[in-house]
């Protein structure tokens, strides 16, 4: 997964470069109000709010836009139209599988945008059931490892709970099941660690490999979706090659 993490790095990167703060807020708040609206409007009991704040204050969210999205999200405020969690499921070119997460207020544009990219590139929008077989949700972490006793991190996500840790040279990834998610979690926070990535995610059961020119036009697919309004998160199964990373990094 070393390959979505820092694939995942430079869009981070290129969209503060970009300046799309007023989309970044979007969805920010919208995780945030899903968070609320599932567990209560406490990030001291409701973790994936407590996550969810988090990754808005690093982006420099102002604190009433925060506020706001709570309040929305366990009702004491009806502001705006009401929004909703769904998944859709598609190929990209060359048979890439992916699950798309959108948190929209109108399911019928969501769909449509969705269908009018996928098309656009080659790609089709698939049934429900056709490609989640593929994944398998998980509780999600990475983080940058200089520094850090690579025994003590891998001690740490064991005792969380975590059935997966990949040491690179800059990254340290933790996998395990969805259950596990708080748990790590706290194992991190305890230790001083702070996340770049902290998530409940779809993960792929096995990468597919392709030519970097495939590569770079799936993950140019991948960008157009997430550059959706409604969508949250785009999924695959391709496999990010380093020789791909060394080409985007290079543009």
């Amino acid at each position: 997964m070393s390959g979505h993490s820092k694939w995942s790095t430079i869009k981070r990167k290129k969209g503060a470069e970009d300046a799309k703060r007023g989309q970044i807020f979007t969805r920010l708040a919208r995780e945030i109000l899903m968070a609320a609206r599932e567990g209560g409007g406490d990030p001291e009991s409701n973790f994936r709010l407590r996550i969810a704040i988090d990754r808005a204050k690093a982006a420099n969210m102002p604190k009433d836009n925060i506020e706001r999205a709570i309040k929305r999200g366990t009702g004491e405020s009806k502001d705006g139209a009401t929004v909703e969690e769904v998944y859709y499921e598609g190929y990209a070119p060359y048979g890439i599988a992916l699950m798309i997460k959108c948190v929209t207020d109108n399911r019928n544009r969501a769909v449509a945008d969705i269908r009018h990219i996928l098309t656009r590139f080659g790609g089709s929008l698939g049934e429900g059931g056709s490609v989640a077989w593929q994944f398998t949700r998980s509780a999600y972490f990475a983080f940058p490892g200089q520094g850090l006793d690579q025994d003590e991190v891998f001690e740490l996500a064991v005792e969380g709970g975590a059935d997966d840790i990949l040491f690179d040279n800059e990254t340290v990834e933790i996998i395990g099941p969805v259950d596990s998610f708080k748990t790590i979690s706290d194992q991190l926070r305890l230790a001083g660690i702070k996340t770049e990535e902290a998530e409940l995610r779809m993960l792929p059961n096995q990468e597919i490999e392709l030519s970097v020119e495939e590569s770079l036009k799936v993950m140019r697919v991948i960008e157009e979706l997430e550059g959706l309004d409604d969508v949250q998160n785009v999924y695959s199964n391709l496999k990010i090659t380093d020789a791909a990373i060394a080409h985007l990094e290079a543009a």
